[in-house]
């Protein structure tokens, strides 16, 4: 049984105005979570003031001393106990709160930062010739007084949670809260390149030890953010992202996006952007989940760092207590802009895949260290010569016959061009892999996933322009199904026969496939009914119908690619690599796995020590 509501049958407490004190402790509640929100905060307060330099330093993750100083604008005495009294902003007048191009706005952060632990707050203006800092502590403000400090402001926070102790019980680790800390920085840091930021961890002393660094970056914006995403995200991500540069509307869009092939296991590697505030918007994770639908699985996930700008007045930044999310007056003018520019800078980059599958494949090469080795087990230099000395053309001894393996070569190929991307075939080895040499190393492809790709291009195309062919069966093709999975299979008709596939009901449970799509030739009709079945049943309602049309499409596509096991001839070989070459997205299967690996022939030449 509930229990009654406490106040049923009492007479109800007299409504009283709480203090200032209780006020800002309850606005701490919702801007200040954990040491990284108060991080948050403070450095994007630098950012505002102009900062082109910022320090964090922290002790215990953050609990016990967060300290962030700048080399900004800094401000007078008399703005000192107005920016610690709640609601007070330099960065509004209050007369059009739509109209904001400042990250911090409302004026709670240094209130509810002094009212949950213990503030100091040093600042000098550059027109001033003095500093001047000021206290407080659970709410308590000490006098002004005078302070040594060049220019700029130091903020430093002790004790987080101090005046409310329940808090700090939902704390983590110090190695997670510095985590957390260490994650809001680095994803300021994407969106000011040209803001030199620094992270110090004094838990081990005064001087403590820096944890990360970048420096300011130099050159125009996508050098910058190129440099700066380089530093954070890593050397691959920006070997393996594209430039996106697009406008749509006064909006638009930069920033990185990676090649399918270059992604996760789960979406923590998205870092998006709107007016250089960090957010995690769903509308616009959406949006990049629908621009890489037909590239990868949904499992995998994209890699991007994107930034959108607009007017103000086109965004609402204030719906959310951190401002982790945003609204938009037109959202589908945003995600529109999205889907459309990644899936062009996708198609742009041809049948290009990620330079990590060839790390992951010479990485495989190289053998797993069995213990010590010392250097007398190792072959000198002089003993490397010599093998390859007696490896050379004019060397006499008769070399040892050759031992087949597993490995079966089905045909070598003699003078076909090398200075093509793929290259030129040379063998096929068991019956799926189609070696290729190139100018400057080789490729191996995967015969079966390449053409894949090509077919499910192929059918979109179709599709756009005029429809897909059809080839009618001369019988058609009866395939039993429960009554469940028939019934789902008729709703679609209409979808189904976009893309070639004609079929009609037969009885109760069973469909008569009458027409299939000429490019997949001769096909099993029951085995591809049901494929789309279980896509169809994994999509459900999901996905906007264009989506769901490209990805039963792709399971359609599989059906009427070349299948492993078959042996081919070397001038189907090159014909593939060619059309591969031609092809938008060649370089990954439908699922986002690569349809070929290339091999430098330095790479190749290091795995045998001859460099």
């Amino acid at each position: 049984m509930n229990a009654p509501h406490r106040n049923i049958g009492q007479d109800l407490p007299k409504i009283r105005q709480l203090d200032e004190i209780a006020v800002n402790q309850i606005a701490a509640g919702e801007v200040v979570e954990r040491p990284a929100s108060a991080v948050k905060e403070l450095v994007e307060n630098a950012l505002d003031a102009g900062a082109t330099r910022i320090e964090v330093a922290l002790k215990d993750g953050g609990k016990t001393l967060i300290r962030v100083t700048d080399d900004g604008h800094g401000m007078s005495a008399e703005n000192l106990p107005l920016a610690l009294s709640r609601h007070a902003t330099s960065k509004i007048d209050g007369s059009d709160l739509l109209n904001i191009h400042t990250f911090g706005f409302r004026g709670e952060a240094l209130a509810s930062l002094g009212a949950v632990g213990r503030l100091t707050l040093t600042s000098r203006a550059r027109s001033s010739d003095t500093a001047h800092t000021l206290s407080v502590s659970g709410g308590q403000a000490a006098p002004l007084r005078p302070a040594a400090l060049s220019v700029g402001t130091i903020v430093e926070l002790r004790d987080l949670f101090y005046a409310t102790p329940a808090r700090l019980k939902f704390l983590r680790t110090d190695r997670a809260e510095m985590q957390a800390i260490s994650d809001v920085i680095k994803r300021l840091a994407m969106a000011e390149p040209y803001v030199g930021f620094t992270i110090r961890d004094l838990s081990g002393g005064d001087q403590g030890r820096v944890t990360f660094r970048a420096d300011p970056e130099t050159g125009d914006m996508f050098t910058a953010m190129n440099g700066r995403l380089r530093q954070i995200l890593g050397a691959e991500f920006a070997q393996n992202a594209l430039q996106i540069d697009a406008e749509r509307e006064g909006i638009t869009l930069t920033g990185f996006a990676a090649l399918p092939t270059y992604s996760r296991g789960a979406a923590t590697a998205q870092y998006l952007f709107v007016n250089g505030r960090p957010v995690r918007d769903k509308l616009l994770i959406g949006a990049l989940r629908g621009a890489y639908s037909d590239f990868l699985s949904r499992d995998r996930h994209p890699v991007v760092a994107l930034f959108l700008e607009c007017d103000p007045q086109k965004v609402d930044v204030n719906v959310h207590p951190a401002k982790a999310e945003v609204r938009f007056r037109d959202p589908g003018l945003a995600r529109g802009l999205i889907v459309s520019a990644l899936k062009h800078a996708l198609a742009e980059a041809g049948h290009r895949a990620s330079t990590t599958v060839a790390d992951a494949t010479l990485g495989a090469f190289r053998p797993e260290p069995t213990g010590r080795i010392y250097q007398m087990d190792m072959p000198s230099q002089q003993a490397l010569r010599g093998c390859y000395a007696a490896q050379s053309p004019g060397f006499s001894e008769e070399p040892a016959p050759f031992a087949p393996t597993s490995a079966r070569v089905e045909e070598i190929i003699e003078d076909t061009p090398q200075d093509t991307p793929l290259g030129a075939a040379r063998a096929q080895v068991h019956e799926n892999y189609i070696i290729a040499q190139t100018s400057d190393g080789m490729v191996i492809v995967d015969q079966h996933a390449a053409h894949e790709r090509l077919v499910y291009e192929k059918l979109k195309c179709q599709m756009a322009e005029n429809g897909v062919a059809t080839q009618a069966l001369l019988i058609p093709e009866i395939v039993e199904l429960s009554e469940g999975d028939a019934g789902l299979l008729l709703e679609h008709l209409p979808a189904l026969a976009s893309f070639g596939l004609v079929i009609e009901p037969f009885g109760q449970g069973a469909v008569a496939v009458r027409e299939t799509p000429a490019i997949l030739g001769v096909i099993n009709a029951e085995k591809m009914l049901r494929d789309i079945l279980d896509e169809i049943s994994d999509l459900g309602d999901s996905q906007t119908l264009a989506d769901r049309i490209e990805a039963v499409l792709s399971r359609v596509a599989c059906h009427g690619s070349i299948r492993s096991g078959r042996v081919m001839r070397g001038d189907e070989m090159n014909a593939l690599l060619r059309e591969m070459e031609a092809t938008p997205h060649s370089g990954q299967c439908n699922h986002g796995r690569p349809t070929y690996v290339e091999l430098k022939l330095a790479d190749i030449e290091r795995l045998f020590g001859r460099t």
